[in-house]
């Protein structure tokens, strides 16, 4: 079954201290484009993070995103005494003053306050993990979704594409008959007598090279090609890409050498339609 490239998936974890949320959005694109944002705390899992990422999720441009909420007491920024009790003593050696009285001065002072660098222990890391996944799957659900919308419509104009291609085969015989005329009508004004013989091998030959029943084979075969691939169990939106440009080479050639009014405005139409394909192909995993 086809996936859109385009996705969102959330998923959250609250532990004692804080909330984690976790945010995956997904475009289009040729192949896979991964962004990332997370605190540092979690830097020293990102490889990780992008291996699981990458392995689900393909293609596209992702965007990842994972935010933090303190809902708790847990703190990395302590006091450092030290350097607090160094300068009150050295303030006292110029003032007088108690050291109640110089604490609040001595706060605003460099290096009084120290962070303490936390590290993300195995057992928040298999949680974040799992949440992870958890909108990995949500974001394929979605993508499923905008698929089976493209789908319809991929069916629909493959659809539209055949009716036009019948409209082409049943006018076919008409078409050759109108050239033959305009040709035998363009040789009378030219000359009023001609070797009937080589006009009819002449007529022919040309008519051999206006001759699209090649075209209508492998077009046919090309569109129920892809609509097998339609139903494939694997989105594989290159594929059906590759697919709908050898639809358009058939079509193109038929354009060319149709040389009828009401075939070409049948080509038109169904050169309308692969446009329309290859426009949402784009969006398709």
């Amino acid at each position: 079954m086809i996936q859109s490239m385009t996705g969102y998936g959330k998923s959250q974890l609250q532990l004692p201290t804080k909330k984690i949320t976790v945010e995956i959005k997904s475009l289009n694109s040729k192949n896979l484009d991964l962004n990332t944002r997370m605190p540092s705390l979690y830097r020293a899992k990102e490889i990780e993070m992008r291996r699981i990422l990458a392995k689900n999720l393909l293609r596209g441009k992702i965007d990842f995103s994972l935010f933090i909420e303190s809902t708790g007491d847990e703190t990395t920024t302590v006091i450092n005494e030290s350097i607090v009790q160094n300068y009150i003593a050295q303030l006292q050696n110029i003032n007088n003053s108690s050291a109640d009285d110089l604490l609040a001065i001595v706060m605003r002072l460099p290096d009084v306050l120290k962070i303490e660098k936390a590290e993300l222990d195995e057992k928040e890391w298999n949680l974040l993990e799992e949440i992870i996944n958890e909108a990995i799957a949500k974001l394929k659900v979605f993508r499923e979704d905008e698929g089976s919308v493209l789908k319809k419509d991929f069916i629909l104009r493959i659809k539209t594409i055949k009716e036009n291609l019948n409209g082409v085969i049943d006018i076919d015989e008409e078409r050759l008959q109108a050239v033959r005329k305009r040709l035998q009508a363009a040789i009378i004004e030219i000359k009023n007598s001609v070797d009937d013989n080589r006009f009819e091998q002449e007529m022919i030959y040309y008519l051999e090279k206006l001759d699209i029943t090649e075209e209508k084979v492998r077009l046919t075969n090309h569109l129920d090609y892809f609509l097998k691939e339609l139903n494939s169990d694997i989105s594989n939106g290159k594929k059906l890409g590759f697919i709908s440009q050898e639809i358009g080479r058939e079509i193109n050639t038929i354009g060319s050498k149709a040389n009828y009014a009401p075939m070409q405005k049948l080509v038109v139409q169904m050169k309308d339609d692969l446009e329309k394909i290859k426009e949402q192909l784009l969006n398709v995993l």
